[in-house]
């Protein structure tokens, strides 16, 4: 039996309570009550004594977070008199939990607060998107407080077919009720996604090889060389693959935005923000012979006057059929960008800046590219020591 180091159980000791198997930790002042803590940080009052000799009897005392310590001891006060008599526990749930707030409610309250106000238009179709097909319809109905950590896990189960979609439905209930935790709509320590076995991403990693970009550039030169819209879309791709920028990024361009003097793009609706991207000097010449549309403000002009274009993926498809790489996705671009800029030894932060990451989280996925460049010195320096070490004597050197 684990025994807290204090005297009594308080807010402050539950708290920061954490464990790797399920464990109750008794109260040393009132004997029968503990907290029982699970390796998902989910906490639960519990309440243990005997009648008359028998076998002891276990009840619930709540939720933490959803009731307080003070009030969890009075209830196993009761709970263990009543034992003491003879009658039978109350488990019953605090009455937040039985009659709180739904999901529905708290994802209502979320999309109206912080994805109608805080997200461009496309983040919030996308958040709006997965909370109307999967969370509504699994959870939507249930009181938000009586909603566990098993419940959850078994939600994410339900939704097998679809991992990514899966992780993405927990990752937004989890936004959801963090954020009525912090509108103090539902106790601090409620969220009962925490630690739920998420299904391991299936990264899609392709990079261009240097025969690769030596095919798919000749298809660029043919394709430019035949003018139209074709040509427009081949300018966009030769942009994504010099500067890494991102499709939207690229499309959204617009001619005030370049100046070709400073050799700068700036991005004033980027996914992370607006910034500034500086060009090479073949991105710069890339942009400087771009075709125009008289009267087209937009770099990528589209179809009708005054467009852009929508998008890129039916001139992608057989600019890179005709390149012989029909298994490079457009987004493959970036990620070769970035390859290549870690081959040459460009430090992760650096490359964050190049993409236009706001967290080096999402530029440590390239981590392991970056080991592989480091190995490769690695390699290149000990061969050239080595070399050193034995100019004088090359017989050992070739022994070696």
């Amino acid at each position: 039996m684990a025994k807290l180091h204090t005297t009594t159980i308080s807010r402050r000791t539950v708290e920061r309570l954490k464990t790797e198997k399920d464990t109750v930790y008794w109260d040393s002042e009132l004997l029968g009550f503990g907290v029982r803590v699970y390796p998902t940080g989910r906490k639960v009052y519990v309440v243990q004594t005997r009648a008359d000799g028998k076998d002891g009897k276990r009840g619930t005392g709540g939720r933490h977070g959803v009731i307080t310590p003070e009030a969890a001891r009075r209830r196993a006060a009761l709970i263990v008199s009543r034992i003491k008599a003879g009658e039978e526990p109350i488990p019953e749930p605090p009455a937040a939990e039985a009659n709180g707030p739904t999901v529905a409610e708290l994802a209502a309250t979320y999309l109206e607060e912080v994805v109608d106000v805080r997200l461009k238009p496309a983040s919030a179709r996308s958040y709006r998107n997965t909370i109307e097909t999967h969370i509504l319809p699994g959870l939507g109905k249930k009181r938000a407080l009586a909603l566990d950590h098993a419940a959850v896990s078994a939600f994410h189960h339900s939704l097998g077919k679809t991992p990514a979609a899966a992780n993405r439905a927990v990752e937004m209930l989890s936004r959801i009720y963090r954020a009525a935790e912090e509108r103090e709509t539902i106790p601090e320590g409620s969220n009962p996604c925490g630690q739920v076995a998420m299904n391991r991403p299936r990264r899609h990693e392709r990079f261009l090889t240097d025969g690769e970009f030596r095919r798919l550039g000749r298809v660029l030169d043919e394709v430019e060389a035949g003018g139209g819209a074709m040509a427009h879309a081949a300018v966009a791709i030769r942009l994504l693959l010099l500067t890494g920028c991102r499709k939207t990024e690229v499309l959204k361009l617009c001619w005030d935005d370049v100046d070709l003097a400073a050799r700068e793009m700036r991005l004033h609706d980027a996914k992370t923000g607006p910034r500034t991207v500086q060009l090479s000097p073949a991105a710069a010449e890339v942009l400087a012979r771009a075709p125009r549309v008289e009267g087209n403000s937009h770099v990528v002009p589209g179809m009708r006057p005054g467009s852009r274009m929508g998008d890129l993926q039916r001139p992608w498809e057989r600019i890179r059929k005709r390149a012989g790489l029909d298994d490079l996705r457009l987004h493959d671009c970036r990620h070769s960008f970035a390859s290549r800029a870690l081959a040459l030894g460009e430090s992760l932060p650096t490359i964050g800046r190049l993409l236009g990451h706001s967290h080096i989280q999402t530029t440590a996925r390239y981590a392991h590219l970056a080991r592989d460049s480091v190995h490769e010195s690695a390699r290149r320096v000990s061969e050239s020591v080595e070399a050193s070490l034995y100019r004088d004597c090359p017989e050992l050197a070739a022994a070696r």
